[in-house]
């Protein structure tokens, strides 16, 4: 399964990971550029008696509040970088079996800006309407990735195909057909997927409605309850396409 994990939670190492990197890169710049900084000007104020010593004190804090700025925004940029890999994979990790209610925050630079305020503010009045909301937009999110995945796996037998056709040998045919039959398991796996999508997309708008009316959604439990059913149901079927892409690709080269 490419060596993701199933049902993949995130742990508290991961969270207090996620801070120590985020601190970690706004403090980095500061802490390098003042500390030298303060350490020199200390050193002016004590040992700065004659001019010349005081004059050599003071330039040196200067310049290594320089070039402490500099090196701490490199560290900084350093530090962001790892952290946007680093989640990257956290959240394909978490994203194999359906993304969860409980780890939407994971996803927020994937939210649109209408979805981050609508979710802020139904939070800031209805905790039950919240829930259904980040349920929903666990939906949306799951399905956006699907959309995106099998787009990309689609490509790739297309091309395999067309790579068939050129070879001649008694297995091209039924690698053909198989490609053909993982074609047909994908498109429907996308059609399932887009469907699951604008269901998401109608139900968000239905909760943000009902949350500005102040109405509830009780008659809607069954729906949100299919939704989050689908979730699971849809990224496993993708993999089980893609392992089986895998072995395809793994004959091709056999071949």
């Amino acid at each position: 399964m490419n060596g993701l994990e199933r049902n993949y939670d995130p742990t508290r190492r991961d969270l207090a990971k996620d801070k120590a990197l985020t601190y970690g890169a706004w403090v980095a710049p500061v802490l390098l550029a003042v500390l030298p900084a303060l350490i020199f000007f200390i050193l002016f104020l004590t040992f700065g008696a004659t001019p010349p010593l005081a004059a050599t004190y003071f330039f040196l804090s200067l310049i290594s509040l320089v070039v402490g700025a500099v090196f701490g925004l490199a560290v900084s940029g350093g530090l962001l970088y790892y952290r946007s890999r680093w989640l990257a994979q956290v959240r394909e990790r978490i994203a194999v079996d359906g993304i969860k209610a409980q780890e939407v925050n994971w996803f927020k630079n994937e939210l649109t800006t209408n979805e981050k305020k609508s979710l802020k503010e139904i939070e800031a009045k209805n905790l039950l309407m919240a829930d259904a909301f980040r349920d929903t937009l666990a939906v949306r999110l799951t399905a956006t990735r699907i959309l995106k995945s099998t787009k990309q796996e689609l490509l790739l037998v297309n091309r395999r195909q067309n790579k068939l056709k050129y070879l001649k040998s008694e297995n091209s045919s039924n690698l053909q057909e198989e490609l053909k039959r993982d074609l047909e398991n994908l498109e429907k796996i996308k059609t399932e997927a887009e469907e699951m999508r604008v269901e998401a997309e109608t139900r968000l708008q239905m909760i943000d409605s009902a949350s500005r009316r102040g109405t509830n959604l009780a008659d809607s439990e069954l729906t949100l309850k299919k939704l989050a059913a689908r979730t699971s149901e849809l990224p496993l079927a993708l993999e089980s396409a893609k392992m089986d892409e895998e072995i395809r690709r793994e004959l091709e080269s056999e071949m």
